[in-house]
């Protein structure tokens, strides 16, 4: 089965409550096993307009990618990022 990935651009209003968010998100990452493989480091802008913070979640599958995102913990976080984030989340398959 192939796994799939979580790529979230996000440009981030308020990095105090964008804080509890990522806290409120860890139970539902942690029992979804994401694994991080870029989180809010440097980077170049090719081509289109930037983030400030890039994310690439991989997930063991689509289906586990997709319970995470529905999760209550998850959905409970999506509710703090809501109000103090701009952003764009695609979840693509691997190959």
């Amino acid at each position: 089965m192939p796994k799939a990935y979580w790529i979230a651009r996000v440009d981030v209003r308020d990095p105090e409550t964008y804080k509890k968010y990522v806290e409120t998100a860890k139970p539902a990452f942690e029992r979804h096993k994401a694994n991080f493989l870029a989180r809010g480091g440097r980077t170049e802008v090719l081509q289109g307009e930037a983030r400030a913070r890039n994310v690439l979640i991989e997930f063991p599958s689509m289906d586990e990618a997709l319970a995470c995102w529905n999760s209550p913990e998850y959905t409970a976080a999506r509710a703090i990022r809501g109000p103090v984030s701009e952003g764009e989340f695609v979840l693509v398959e691997g190959v």
